[in-house]
């Protein structure tokens, strides 16, 4: 764990993991579920530094976190979406350029994905996104903003986040011309964790075809758009 500065000041404690290969390598800012800083995320940011990447997940929640639906619900809700992508995401991007990644992405998955989608307008210093099945309310994206390319992964049969209003952010990315790539899959919210199966939660479940697919293609993206 380390702790870094927002722009307004204030201090983020964060789960930071180093490449082998050095720290000047780039770098990618990976935005928790609704759970918050737990294992599942910190597996995720292990496994981005296992391709190369320094991985570093702010903590939003502030050391707590949930076991239960109505617990993440709960922490989610008192959660200011605008604050967190503004002060908290775009602070760790500024730490991981500060201290030697050249360029920096930031991935999130579902209340995280909802900020990676914020973040790619708030977050000026961010070199790409990496969306899993999570957007905002779309009267909050400024999609004139976002000036760097996003990938992002969606579940067509989302409970949470409704493929309409993928289309519907889809259309707002393509009328000011952001350079995106929309992929569709067939798999239920958060296909790619592990977990999603275990929680019995009818909406929830992990493909693993699927979660390989979209990693191979976040993997891709990040190559593309993160070298020097």
């Amino acid at each position: 764990m380390i702790t870094f500065e927002r722009p307004d000041g204030k201090t983020v404690e964060a789960y930071l993991v180093e490449p082998s290969d050095g720290t000047n390598a780039p770098g990618v800012v990976v935005i928790q579920e609704w759970w918050g800083l737990d294992q599942e995320i910190k597996d995720i940011a292990d496994r981005l530094a296992k391709a190369g990447y320094r991985a570093l997940v702010p903590d939003l929640y502030r050391g707590k976190l949930a076991l239960e639906t109505h617990e993440a619900e709960h922490l989610m809700n008192d959660l200011n979406f605008g604050d967190a992508a503004s002060q908290d995401i775009r602070g760790a991007v500024q730490y991981l350029k500060a201290s030697g990644s050249a360029k920096v992405a930031v991935t999130g998955f579902c209340m995280g994905g909802a900020l990676t989608v914020l973040a790619a307008g708030l977050v000026p210093e961010c070199d790409g996104t990496v969306v899993w099945y999570g957007y905002p309310p779309l009267e909050y994206v400024d999609a004139s903003a976002i000036k760097k390319p996003m990938l992002a992964h969606w579940a067509l049969h989302d409970d949470f986040f409704n493929i309409a209003g993928v289309d519907q952010l889809e259309e707002k990315l393509k009328l000011s011309h952001v350079d995106y790539d929309f992929q569709r899959y067939d798999a239920k919210h958060a296909f790619a964790n592990p977990k999603s199966s275990a929680r019995n939660l009818p909406p929830l479940e992990y493909n693993s075809e699927d979660a390989n697919l979209a990693w191979d293609r976040s993997i891709d993206f990040l190559k593309k758009n993160l070298s020097n």
